[in-house]
């Protein structure tokens, strides 16, 4: 059984700690520690209101500021909200949100690394222009046929996340005959695709809360180990989402605590990278996490 397997011991690394290196624009890249992605929505409708960032100057420039100060390693600039239900916008108004935001905190901010939220070739092409170094696609290419091909030419690392349907449909489409099987499936597909585009770099998201019941959240967190034969980083969002208030009878705004923990146990099991909301709790996370494991 899946479930029975020992979950990779963050304590087998000590002496001859893994460095996981991968390339961005030529620049080079070690992911030797856990990371910390600050979520920086440009939208009016994601599910957390106190995530959704002014588009004034001093609105994103001074959200950017504070978490780039309380330890995010990756600003995650998205303009168009997957949360289930949300509002379908233009590619148009897609650029409008993110593309002067991107230029703008890479001028204040020249170091800091920026990933560009979007299942939108276009979007991810013009980001990357304006300054994005990452690619962050919740669709994996499935929602834009030329999305990987498109990646493949910008020189950029590319985040692929497992979900079915679009944000309309994923919540509908939670039948599973073997769930992690599944998704290890559909990684290896893709990363194949990735290869054969020319992409260097690929890291997965397994994409807690979308085509997953609840249940199915936590199996795929318990067993969150399973997918590091893939050999790819692990990126985890699980912040603040459903599966915590939902199963806690809380509001999202009472879910830090539980993000916390949840968030323990997905660095214990591997996770290489934090999707947060909350930079300051996530950067305290990783400290006592190190002390336990390394």
């Amino acid at each position: 059984m899946i479930s029975d397997l020992p979950p990779t011991s963050a304590s087998e690394d000590i002496l001859f700690p893994t460095k996981i290196t991968f390339c961005s624009k030529g620049k080079l890249l070690v992911l030797d520690r856990p990371w910390i992605m600050g979520i920086l929505n440009l939208t009016p409708d994601s599910f957390f209101e106190k995530s959704r960032v002014l588009t004034s100057k001093e609105g994103f420039l001074s959200v950017a500021e504070k978490m780039i100060s309380e330890g995010a390693d990756i600003l995650d600039i998205g303009g168009y909200s997957s949360r289930p239900m949300a509002e379908d916008i233009s590619v148009e108004e897609e650029l409008k949100r993110t593309i002067s935001t991107i230029e703008k905190i890479k001028r204040e901010f020249p170091e800091i690394l920026i990933s560009i939220d979007t299942f939108r070739s276009k979007v991810a092409a013009e980001a990357v222009d304006a300054g994005a170094d990452v690619v962050n696609d919740i669709s994996a290419g499935e929602l834009d046929s030329s999305m990987i091909e498109q990646v493949g030419k910008l020189n950029v690392p590319y985040i692929v996340m497992h979900m079915r349907g679009n944000t309309r449909t994923v919540q509908h489409q939670t039948g599973y005959q073997e769930i992690l099987i599944e998704i290890m499936h559909y990684f290896s597909k893709k990363l194949n695709l990735c290869r054969k585009a020319g992409i260097k770099d690929v890291l997965i998201d397994p994409g807690f809360g979308f085509s997953k019941t609840l249940d199915q959240n936590y199996w795929i967190l318990k067993n969150l180990a399973y997918f590091k034969t893939i050999q790819a980083p692990i990126l985890v969002g699980i912040s603040r989402k459903s599966m915590i208030y939902k199963k806690l009878g809380i509001t999202v705004e009472e879910a830090l605590n539980g993000t916390t923990a949840l968030h323990m146990a997905a660095l214990i099991s591997g996770a290489n990278i934090l999707r947060v909301h909350d930079v300051k709790e996530a950067k305290e996370t990783i400290k006592l996490y190190k002390e336990i494991y390394h």
